[in-house]
């Protein structure tokens, strides 16, 4: 009988659970405050950026466009010595 009594204080406890949410108010306006915030919370940031933002980035990625085009570049540098050694080898 004991086990009962303990599985019934937590439903008690369950069903005398009141809500403090504004969006369980019974103020409307209060409910559409709580709405009206969390909707602006999820909406994306948009903020307005200057022409020269806007140019720069347009610059930056027709730059990355070209050199992502471009084959890549090796040079090998062999720099002897007057005894026809070869002094330094430079691969970059």
């Amino acid at each position: 009988m004991s086990n009962i009594t303990t599985n019934v204080t937590p439903l008690t406890k369950l069903a005398k659970f009141v809500g403090k949410s504004p969006l369980s108010s019974d103020d409307e306006k209060t409910r559409r405050a709580a709405l009206d915030s969390l909707r602006a919370s999820l909406e994306p940031n948009i903020s307005r950026k200057k022409i020269s933002e806007l140019i720069d980035i347009v610059m930056i990625r027709s730059a990355r466009a070209r050199r992502k085009g471009c084959a890549r570049v090796n040079i090998d540098l062999d720099v002897f010595s007057p005894d026809n050694k070869r002094a330094v080898k430079l691969m970059l």
